[in-house]
């Protein structure tokens, strides 16, 4: 029901419900797709009002539009990239990899790639790498 979401919650007993329901658990806000913390949830929920409060802020299109100024057209990758980058205020390319479910020392090119598109789409300066730390730049 919440495959390939990436959930952060400080109560163990919503941990294990989001589990069950198919999220992966983060132990970092910053690292997650969405804080459940921050969900305003009515109590008793049922699984398919958990779902629809998750789904809603998974919905990142109001950070990209916050970002962009406008409505843009991004893969799901690198929506997660720009949003991810956009809320922790950079991240290492390890740390990157690893929000994305990847190992922090893969041989994947799956990132460095998705990077590069939005580089050639919205320019060299918009994500820039100071010291291995990838950041938002200039739009």
């Amino acid at each position: 029901m919440l495959d390939g979401i990436k959930i952060y919650s400080s109560d163990s007993v919503w941990c294990q419900i989001l589990t069950d329901l198919g999220a992966t658990i983060s132990d970092v806000p910053d690292a997650a797709d969405v804080n459940f913390d921050m969900l305003k949830l009515n109590l008793p929920a049922t699984p398919i009002d958990i779902k629809s409060a998750v789904l809603a802020a998974f919905n990142g299109v109001d950070i990209l539009n916050q970002i962009f100024g406008k409505t843009v057209a991004l893969s799901p990758m690198q929506a997660r990239i720009v949003i991810l980058l956009h809320k922790t205020g950079g991240m290492s390319g390890a740390d990157l990899r690893t929000a994305m479910g990847y190992a922090p020392d893969a041989a994947t090119h799956t990132i460095d790639t998705a990077i590069y598109q939005l580089r050639k789409i919205f320019g060299h300066g918009f994500i820039s790498n100071d010291n291995g730390v990838y950041r938002i730049g200039r739009v």
